[in-house]
């Protein structure tokens, strides 16, 4: 079977106006009942066996740029990232992606963050089909894809598809509350709830006892950040 090629635009871009450790974004690679440009429609379900079978073995979708350039030279192949989370819901396949801190990788998140539009709007997925149904009624798709092997995800340019776009990217400064706070630390570092209550509530104990709310979530987001730096090899 080919590979072939399914693109979707991306939605919502919200990016990371501060550090650019952690270039992080989600949205959906593919979306459920929309007829794409060649007539296809993928069904609820047709990810699940080989998102299954990547989280078991660990090896999952690339992450390129336009598909890496279809037959492309090596450093077109070289992938720009991973997808840290993969599943289907009721709109389709959403997904979070992590850019790399290469060139490439940089590259793509400044054009993603530009204003007052971002310069790259769309995702794309790379799969062979496995199981579909043809059509039975002109008006019919031309094909119901019901199961799909999902080989890779790429940040393109040109979307076939005007319903599937990356729709957030993560960062500490745009939380609004300790909850959202805590989300992060699940959501970027994949900590427990339990966890990221337990460091914030470390935290809150070295606070000054007269600080406002307000202070302490000021206090408790410059403590991480400074925790993540030193992480990440800065000087202390």
């Amino acid at each position: 079977m080919r590979l072939l090629r399914r693109e979707y635009p991306i939605q919502d871009l919200k990016l990371d106006a501060g550090d650019t450790s952690e270039m992080l974004f989600s949205g959906y690679g593919a979306v459920f009942g929309n007829i794409d440009a060649i007539g296809d429609v993928i069904e609820p379900g047709a990810f699940q066996e080989s998102l299954s079978e990547a989280k078991k073995s660990g090896i999952w979708p690339s992450m390129l740029l336009q598909h890496g350039g279809f037959f492309g030279s090596a450093e077109d192949q070289m992938p720009v990232g991973i997808w840290t989370e993969m599943g289907e819901d009721g709109h389709g396949l959403k997904l979070t992606g992590k850019l790399a801190d290469i060139e490439r990788g940089r590259d793509a998140y400044t054009l993603m963050k530009m204003e007052p539009r971002p310069a790259i709007t769309g995702l794309s997925i790379g799969y062979i089909p496995i199981e579909w149904e043809n059509r039975s009624k002109p008006e019919d798709p031309r094909r119901k894809l019901k199961k799909v092997k999902l080989m890779e995800v790429s940040l393109v340019t040109f979307p076939a598809n005007d319903q599937a776009r990356v729709s957030h990217v993560k960062t500490l400064e745009e939380t609004n509350s300790m909850s959202d706070v805590e989300r992060y630390m699940r959501d970027v570092y994949g900590m427990p709830r339990s966890e990221a209550k337990t460091v914030i509530a470390m935290i809150k104990r070295y606070l000054p006892r007269d600080a406002g709310d307000d202070s302490q979530e000021a206090l408790i987001k410059a403590a991480l950040n400074r925790n993540l730096q030193i992480l990440g090899g800065e000087n202390a």
